[in-house]
């Protein structure tokens, strides 16, 4: 008697290895059209600003009276191949009210107000990050000074606390900036605050201080790479608003002095030629326009990737 053995084949498992969380947020991110279309304004404002000295015909600074023969101030926009007559010099952007080429201006004030920006951002986010994270984490009486400072500065209006500290630094486009990275540091501080308080209490954290790790490297080595993601949609959405900030400082004379080729200086500068030379207006105001709209898709955008809330197919 022989004994038949059988044998089954184990079933095969294939299992799906899960994608990390940002690359999960870029997939999200690359199918939403509005945030697309952001990262492509942004992309070319970036490439506008970095090639501007190839792009812009003429020095942003340089007066062209007596170097163009028949130059007019204020002369409206002249394109040979759009029929304006090959005798006539040609200005993309027509020439402001001294002489100078304005597509040239407007091409260097996208390379000054980008960087502007996120140089203003980049202040504010690393010592609102500092304090926020520093109150969130420590609690208690540190907490609380910290978090009642930040109440003193959100108490005023942005704009107008920008101005009082513009006005005792002295005018410039750096006094300027510093000013937009104050008024700005309470709104990152109370954005990290917020998720560091719901970060601490989680397990692993927990576990850290059970087994006796330092609370400095805790904060920073645990908590704050767990808790940074808020961060990210916010200071994107703020790098628009400090560009219309420092706009708004230079329209009133707080911020570029002349001849710097800043957007909002150039409205400025022509804002009583809305009816005479309008182009001399509106083509910097589209240019503020075109950079805020820009980071605020990429904003929204980035908010609902990075969201682990949403339910995602």
């Amino acid at each position: 008697m022989t004994a038949e053995t059988t044998t089954i084949a184990a079933p095969t498992l294939t299992t799906k290895e899960p994608s990390s969380l940002y690359k999960d947020a870029i997939r999200h991110l690359i199918q939403k059209k509005s945030a697309v279309l952001g990262m492509v304004i942004l992309l070319a404002l970036a490439l506008v600003a970095a090639f501007a000295p190839v792009i812009a015909p003429f020095d942003p600074e340089q007066q062209l009276i007596g170097v163009e023969k028949g130059i007019k101030k204020r002369s409206a926009p002249c394109i040979h191949m759009l029929g304006c007559p090959a005798d006539q010099p040609q200005h993309i952007f027509g020439v402001d009210a001294n002489f100078r080429d304005f597509f040239s201006r407007v091409v260097y004030g996208a390379r000054l107000s980008l960087t502007v920006g996120f140089a203003a951002v980049t202040i504010a986010i690393i010592t609102g990050t500092i304090l926020g994270a520093v109150a969130g984490f420590l609690g208690g009486w540190v907490d609380n000074v910290i978090m009642r400072l930040m109440d003193v500065f959100l108490a005023f209006p942005a704009l107008i606390l920008a101005i009082a500290i513009v006005t005792v630094l002295g005018p410039g486009l750096i006094n300027a900036l510093l000013a937009i990275s104050i008024v700005t540091i309470p709104a990152y501080a109370r954005v990290i605050r917020s998720s560091v308080l719901g970060v601490k209490e989680q397990d692993f954290i927990l576990a850290d201080y059970a087994l006796g790790v330092p609370p400095m490297r805790i904060l920073f080595r645990d908590v704050l790479p767990n808790a940074i993601t808020p961060l990210i949609v916010q200071g994107t959405l703020g790098i628009g608003t400090a560009i219309v900030e420092v706009a708004a400082l230079s329209f009133l004379g707080l911020g570029a002095q002349p001849p710097t080729p800043e957007w909002g200086l150039m409205v400025s500068a022509e804002r009583n030629q809305v009816f005479t030379a309008p182009h001399l207006v509106f083509i910097p105001g589209l240019a503020i326009m075109l950079v805020v709209l820009g980071f605020n898709l990429l904003g929204d955008g980035l908010q609902d990737a990075l969201n682990p809330r949403l339910n995602r197919r």
